[in-house]
């Protein structure tokens, strides 16, 4: 791996290509960089000036005196390979290439060049930022090697005074303008920024490699990715599961979610939007707060910086506030996060009703009123409601307008936020002044403008926390015996691409998954009479054909058969699979005892192009047929992962207790699971789909009955 830290942390930089003041973006590079207290050196090389706004200029980057760290291209796509041999001939170490013209263009040639990128940086062990990259900014060394408005001079100073939380958020962004954007929007919030990356079309360092290496900066406490395309499905896995384990939520947005932005990664970056429910799936697995826009993103990470270890241990919110409109509008704002608002305890009530007016309320939400919060404060009222065991976080309405009144709280702000392990929010119904903003940030509180995302993000550190302590609890997923893996892969690898129930039933079976009691596979009316003697009652019947995937719509199933009627069942099986596939190689008919009902749940493994195999988990019947009420979740699954993909359910009510029937046995589905997701990561390389569908979930104690299987593996059809 070429060396990051030389590209993000240089010691110097060149600017090939720079020009003066006023000439397009490679005047204003230049600009941007020397207006910053940057404490390495600038070489300007340039073939026709020499000087540059004020520095020495450099015929070639050869001519440039001693090792260059960094060198940054703004010049014509054309030349940048020669260039780039240019540079690995100087020694340089890291290269950003701001130029456009590579594999985001139409045709072949730009994909072309971008590749001798790729091989260039290779051979000579380049760390190479781009092409078609916005650049970066290392906000703590002052280094802005970018054309970015947002750090441009004359706006607000790089880093805050007091950042908010003493901690500090990195970006990383497929695109340039967006990537600044979330710095433009958080700065003025008093968020301390770290590195802002833009990775352009990952020629090769892409959005994961930067993410592996700002997880382990100290620096770092929080990371916002936006992301048209995931390039490596491994890589991903690795380095959430390692920001998870380091505690440094990672809040990401994926483009690509609708056809239409599908089409705008495509054409932007040459990306290829992959299955975002695969993608949405592993960033809920592993913890990953998933963003809807800038406003909302810059939102989560000021809530998760201000917070930091201390995440709320629950779901319920006490509400605080000198408005009554105010607090019922952020109550519901809170139901519709899935937050809770309780009645607080008689306790902490009889501390609040000694500094609030008979007609305030101390129920939650806390109505102080005005008079209140002149006599005790904003800071006085939370702190009365925040040691009530009966909330695990605060919000507190306010006016962020009153900056001097904020102002005058600032020390009872800062013993409280010391004093309170639980998070608390402010949320301002007007806009505020900066004298408010400076004033929380210093004391530790992030203040929303719009109460969704207040809300929203409480909800949503509400869960990371939650998420995270299941995953490091979570037992390892135990590997079955050797002799049973090789047994099953010898049964895939004698089998056709898709398998018949009556074959995939042994193969499941071998892990635990299912039986293969009772089932008989008839290869005449015979041999169905016999089975269904053997078995004694009435029976399911349906045809066996590798050709013949979908037995239902071929007339090929034939349910709650007598004795008496096997015959003719079988006969009619035979003639309607003839007819609906004249072609299809029929193995015979499988006869198997009629499963008892129970809840009709669907399982299934898909294998999706980037991450592998992915469980799935759904209601059966209407649920999934209509309301496509499903969860995914990457395979193997821990007992509580499944646990709580089942929780995922829209419907997952139905499994309880309900009009007199008795609950559903969870355990057992997610028992179930368990073993299906350690099959499908074993036997990955041969297995494309899964379908047990219906699986009944009887009553708790009872167990799970696997009514229908099917094994799709790679190459079939």
């Amino acid at each position: 791996m070429a060396d990051i830290a030389k590209l993000l942390s240089p010691r110097n930089v060149a600017v090939i290509g720079a020009a003066p003041k006023g000439q397009g973006l490679r005047g204003r590079i230049l600009e941007i960089l020397t207006a910053h207290p940057y404490a390495g050196s600038i070489y300007p090389v340039s073939r026709s000036n020499g000087e540059v706004q004020g520095l020495k200029a450099y015929p070639t980057i050869g001519a440039v005196p001693g090792p260059v760290d960094l060198a940054v291209l703004i010049i014509p796509a054309e030349f940048v390979v020669d260039e780039l041999r240019r540079c690995g001939e100087a020694g340089v170490g890291a290269i950003i290439v701001l130029s456009s013209g590579f594999a985001e263009e139409p045709g072949e040639a730009g994909a072309k060049k971008q590749a001798e990128i790729k091989a260039i940086a290779a051979e000579y062990g380049m760390a190479i930022m781009g092409p078609n990259s916005e650049g970066f900014a290392n906000l703590p060394l002052a280094l802005c090697p970018t054309f970015s408005p947002a750090v441009a001079p004359g706006n607000l100073s790089l880093l805050p005074k007091m950042p908010l939380g003493g901690r500090r958020v990195s970006v990383i962004a497929q695109s340039g303008g967006m990537g600044f954007g979330f710095y433009d929007r958080g700065r003025p919030k008093e968020l301390g920024f770290n590195h802002i990356v833009t990775t352009g079309n990952e020629a090769c360092l892409e959005v994961l490699d930067y993410a592996d290496h700002l997880i382990d900066d100290p620096g770092t406490d929080v990371l916002l990715m936006l992301v048209e395309d995931i390039k490596t499905g491994s890589k991903f896995s690795t380095v959430a599961e390692k920001a998870l384990r380091a505690g440094k939520p990672i809040i990401l947005s994926k483009i690509g979610q609708s056809d239409a932005g599908a089409r705008a990664a495509a054409s932007h970056t040459a990306a290829l939007a992959g299955s975002y429910a695969s993608f949405s799936a592993m960033a809920h697995h592993y913890g990953i707060v998933e963003g809807r826009d800038l406003e909302h993103m810059v939102d989560l990470a000021q809530g998760f910086l201000a917070a930091g270890p201390d995440l709320p241990a629950g779901r319920r919110v006490g509400i605080c506030t000198a408005s009554g409109g105010g607090g019922g509008w952020i109550a519901d704002a809170c139901a519709a996060a899935g937050l809770e608002v309780p009645e607080l305890d008689a306790a902490t009530r009889r501390e609040i009703d000694k500094i609030i007016p008979s007609y305030g309320t101390s129920q939650n939400p806390v109505d102080g009123t005005a008079q209140a919060i002149r006599s005790a404060g904003y800071a006085g009222l939370a702190g009365r409601v925040a040691p009530s065991p009966m909330v695990d976080g605060i919000i507190v309405v306010m006016s962020g307008r009153a900056g001097e009144h904020v102002a005058h709280e600032r020390e009872a702000l800062i013993k409280l936020r010391q004093e309170t392990k639980k998070p608390i929010f402010m949320w301002s119904y007007t806009l505020p002044v900066s004298l408010t903003l400076e004033t929380l940030a210093e004391a530790g509180y992030p203040l929303f403008t719009n109460m969704h995302n207040a809300t929203g993000t409480m909800a949503a550190m509400a869960d990371y926390r939650e998420r995270r302590e299941r995953f490091l609890a979570a037992p390892a997923v135990a590997r079955v015996a050797a002799p049973v893996h090789e047994h099953a892969s010898e049964m895939l690898s004698k089998s056709r691409g898709a398998l018949t129930e009556y074959e995939a039933r042994r193969v499941l079976a071998a892990y635990g998954i299912g039986h293969t009691t009772g089932q008989y596979l008839a290869k005449t009316v015979e041999q169905a009479a016999e089975a269904a003697a053997a078995i004694g009652g009435p029976v399911a019947m349906k045809v066996q054909s590798p050709d013949i995937l979908h037995k239902t719509e071929a007339g090929g199933v034939a349910l709650g058969i007598t004795e008496a009627r096997v015959r003719e069942a079988f006969a009619t099986i035979i003639e309607r699979a003839q007819e609906y596939a004249p072609d299809a190689k029929i193995d015979g008919v499988l006869v198997q005892p009629m499963a008892e009902k129970g809840r009709e749940v669907i399982l299934g493994i898909n294998t999706d192009p980037l991450f592998g195999p992915m469980l799935m988990v759904g209601l059966g019947g209407i649920h999934v047929e209509v309301l496509k009420d499903v969860a995914l979740g990457p395979v193997p699954l821990s007992k509580p992962a499944a646990l709580a993909l089942i929780d995922q359910l829209k419907g997952r009510a139905l499994l309880d207790a309900q009009r007199g029937a008795p609950a559903a046995d969870v355990d057992a589905l997610a028992e179930l699971m368990v073993k299906l997701s350690r099959f499908a990561a074993d036997h990955a390389e041969a297995i494309a789909e899964i379908d047990l569908n219906p699986v009944f979930v009887h009553p708790k104690g009872q167990g799970v009955t696997i009514a229908d299987a099917l094994i799709i593996q790679h190459g079939h059809g």
